[in-house]
């Protein structure tokens, strides 16, 4: 909700646009290091336990946020919010734990659309929201939600009997923080650096080098936080690459649409609508991707997740390369929005069964972590590539040009059609939802070697 009216917050926290901006970036950066961390914490003392906890941190956030002050207090509200993005894979782990095999696809597909279907009715909301009562709202709803979800959470949803023993180690989760902190500023800042500056050259050397430190580190440590041999699976790599790259495409379309359709009409291009009217042309692909929640899994059943990966990859890269040239009507621009959640909409319902087929229940929290996380720095390169290209040819009066916007979505779906090819290697056997059907190379050392309680399942 807080996308396309972070101009109005601005201004009710007199503040400047460059600042406000961390309303949202300071929620991905603080998501993006809790989120794995989360996960693991959920593996090893009860997914239940951490999702009302992870619901508890996004409540608080949303109270501090809703009664700000000032833009200082408004984005410390936002990082607290952050830590509870862990909700989604704690959901997912809980949903393979208690679900029955054959529900597991269906299920999390369906889970996993719904991330995609908040941003989008979020940004559809936002506009009526803030006219009808005021921005404060745009975090007092959420704040009575997300209290109802916690209530919910402890007196409906069992507590998961899968658990990986073990405390989470300190060191691993301070580098993975460090490297997920210095790479997602990097790429927040590169559009007013410049890709080829020395100081981004600086900080994605320095991100590395702390990737790598990290890496290392996992590999050789009793109880690793992210099992390095659990992401060198096929199964695991594969659909990770799929996340990032329709997380780039996907958060860059919903960032940016707004975007275009309030350039003003003197442009020659531009709608001059309003938040609350632009907001009501993206709903489609709002409605498409809920609808594609509930069909994911039985298309999977019938022609293979792989197949349904391939497929949406198709369905979006195409529908986006069209708005590159049909985008003069709102029925246009509807129509492509429609086919575009549409197509991402069945590749995002397919990713959380993809992953939990390839790791075993004690794993299926980190995993699923691991895989929103790289979902969130997807969206954070696509937004700081879009950012750059649109800020590269402007107008007299500052607004990007119509080519700079044609060349951008250009990119996104180039990029969505990189994720269809990626889906090719996903391994054919597949079937999302179900637990592994195969080990990989390393695997059956690392299960004979297991502590007898990693290698339990629940009957």
């Amino acid at each position: 909700m807080t996308v396309p009216v972070l101009p109005r917050i601005a201004l009710e926290l007199n503040t400047d646009l460059a600042t406000v901006t961390w309303v949202l970036t300071g929620y991905l950066l603080a998501a993006a290091v809790a989120t794995p961390i989360i996960g693991r914490l959920g593996d090893a003392y009860g997914k239940k336990r951490m999702l009302v906890i992870s619901l508890m941190f996004l409540c608080l956030g949303s109270l501090l946020a809703a009664v700000a002050p000032s833009i200082e207090v408004m984005i410390t509200a936002r990082m607290i919010s952050g830590v509870g993005g862990g909700v989604l894979p704690l959901a997912f782990g809980i949903i393979r734990d208690e679900f029955p095999e054959h529900r597991i696809g269906s299920a999390a597909s369906f889970v996993s659309s719904l991330m995609a279907v908040g941003f989008g009715l979020g940004i559809v909301i936002a506009g009526p929201i803030i006219d009808g009562l005021g921005f404060d709202w745009l975090f007092w709803i959420p704040f009575i939600l997300t209290g109802v979800a916690a209530v919910a959470t402890i007196v409906f949803v069992p507590e998961s009997p899968v658990r990986t023993p073990g405390h989470v180690p300190i060191l691993p989760a301070m580098l993975l923080a460090g490297w997920l902190l210095v790479l997602l500023l990097g790429l927040k800042e590169a559009p007013e650096w410049g890709w080829t500056s020395p100081p981004l050259v600086l900080t994605m050397v320095a991100a590395a080098a702390i990737a790598a430190t990290w890496v290392a580190v996992e590999r050789r440590i009793p109880v690793p936080l992210v099992d390095i041999h659990m992401m060198k699976r096929r199964g695991v790599w594969t659909t990770n690459l799929v996340a990032l790259l329709i997380g780039f495409s996907l958060y860059a379309l919903f960032g940016f649409m707004p975007q275009f359709l309030q350039t003003p009409g003197s442009t020659g291009y531009g709608f001059g609508l309003t938040v609350t009217e632009s907001g009501l042309l993206t709903l489609p692909n709002a409605v498409a991707t809920f609808v594609c929640g509930l069909v994911a899994a039985p298309l999977a059943r019938a022609i293979g997740a792989k197949t349904v990966v391939i497929a949406g990859s198709g369905i979006g890269a195409g529908a986006i390369l069209a708005f590159t040239q049909l985008h003069e009507t709102h029925i246009q621009v509807m129509i492509v929005n429609g086919l575009t959640g549409f197509g991402t909409g069945l590749v995002f319902a397919s990713l959380a069964p993809l992953i939990l087929a390839a790791v075993p229940p004690e794993q299926s929290g980190v995993a699923n972590g691991m895989n929103t996380n790289i979902r969130t720095i997807g969206g954070a390169i696509g937004a700081a590539v879009m950012a750059t290209i649109l800020t590269s040819a402007v107008d007299a009066d500052g607004f990007p040009l119509e080519s700079a916007y044609v060349a951008a979505f250009t990119v996104l779906a180039a990029v969505t059609s990189c994720a269809g090819f990626v889906g090719f290697l996903i391994p054919s056997s597949a079937k999302a939802g179900n637990p592994p059907d195969s080990m990989g190379p390393d695997e059956p050392f690392l299960a004979a070697n297991a502590p007898r309680s990693d290698r339990t399942r629940r009957g």
